[in-house]
């Protein structure tokens, strides 16, 4: 393993030279980067802290680069990384407490622009490259929910926010399929169904409290992880033909939940435990996968390995792989409390 602290005149040369360089092949037409195979690690940071940070490590594990924004961009990305999301050739990192979204190119990591005018946000679900939607949590307090939650429209073109669409209390996690955006609204109990031509809530899913992140699986349903802190939680599968919640599994409580690359397969936190579960399962597993309580989970859809990020909340956190067995494989240290993983 390769831990690069690159010193910044030696980073910008290796970088140039990277993109410089393209295969004579004439099929292979995309521009050579760095970063073009591995995992990139949004890591929070302490909040109220400027620590937020990108991690990067490459798919064979060789190459780890903790702290990819800083050392491009010389300064820090900001307040709470909350989530991170590639559009086309730009990646869009959500700054949760600095009310921002940084654009970065995603062959260079170099900033491109930044979007504003945000409250809270907190995940991203791109219709194209010109349009997307953010979460925003708005009225949120440390000392009680108020008011509602709401979805930004954004214009990628200029990076400016078009349109806000009022939905339940505390949206976190957004889906898109068949050109409706799910929404789940986590300080409720509810799913806003957004039809994206007239960008306004057509629909209102009923599906027990603390909804918060959803996947699509290949039978194009839609899964999401609901619960609040002390009570049992549920897998709820939603049929998007007729937006009905058809079936609930009971779970000991919610966490994450992430899909395989085949979308046949679950894989969710809960009580402290991952486990998984086919997504034509009649019931959930008892059984955990790995007896371990990750603050981000993911799944790499090419290799098939499950990334689990751990650590305390001032320290540097760690990325431990495993096989989807439950076998570990390696670990990797990024920096203070790593909440998601976007691959290429």
């Amino acid at each position: 393993m390769n831990l690069i602290s690159f010193r910044k005149p030696f980073l910008f040369a290796a970088l140039a030279s990277a993109l410089v360089f393209t295969s004579s092949c004439e099929n292979d037409k995309e521009e050579a980067s760095p970063f073009s195979d591995g995992v990139f690690v949004t890591n929070e940071g302490q909040f109220n802290s400027v620590n937020a940070e990108v991690s990067f490590i490459s798919r064979d594990g060789k190459t780890v680069i903790p702290a990819l924004f800083n050392q491009v961009n010389n300064r820090p990305l900001g307040d709470a990384a909350q989530s991170m999301t590639f559009i086309g050739d730009k990646a869009y990192i959500v700054v949760n407490n600095s009310q921002k979204i940084e654009v970065v190119d995603g062959r260079t990591f170099s900033s491109t622009g930044v979007i504003n005018d945000l409250s809270i946000p907190r995940y991203m679900a791109a219709l194209n490259n010109n349009k997307a939607y953010v979460t925003e949590y708005v009225g949120y307090s440390f000392f009680g929910y108020t008011g509602t939650g709401r979805v930004s429209v954004l214009n990628l073109a200029n990076n400016t926010v078009t349109k806000t669409i009022d939905v339940g209390l505390l949206p976190e996690g957004a889906l898109l399929h068949n050109g409706k955006l799910y929404v789940a609204n986590s300080g409720g109990s509810t799913v806003s169904i957004i039809n994206t031509s007239t960008d306004a809530v057509e629909a209102t899913l009923e599906v027990g409290n603390g909804p918060a992140h959803m996947v699509l699986d290949a039978n194009n349903k839609i899964w999401v992880i609901r619960g609040t802190y002390g009570e049992p939680g549920a897998l709820v599968k939603i049929d998007p033909a007729n937006n009905h919640a058809i079936t609930s599994y009971q779970i000991p409580g919610s966490g994450l939940l992430t899909i395989n690359g085949s979308k046949n397969t679950l894989y969710y936190s809960s009580a402290g435990k991952i486990y998984s579960m086919s997504v034509t399962a009649t019931a959930a597993p008892t059984t955990p996968l790995i007896s371990r309580n990750p603050y981000g989970l993911g799944l790499d859809p090419e290799s098939n390995k499950l990334y689990l990020g751990v650590g305390g909340y001032t320290t540097n956190g760690w990325v431990v792989r495993y096989e989807t067995t439950g076998a570990r494989i390696d670990s990797f240290q990024v920096r203070v409390l790593p909440n998601g993983f976007t691959f290429r």
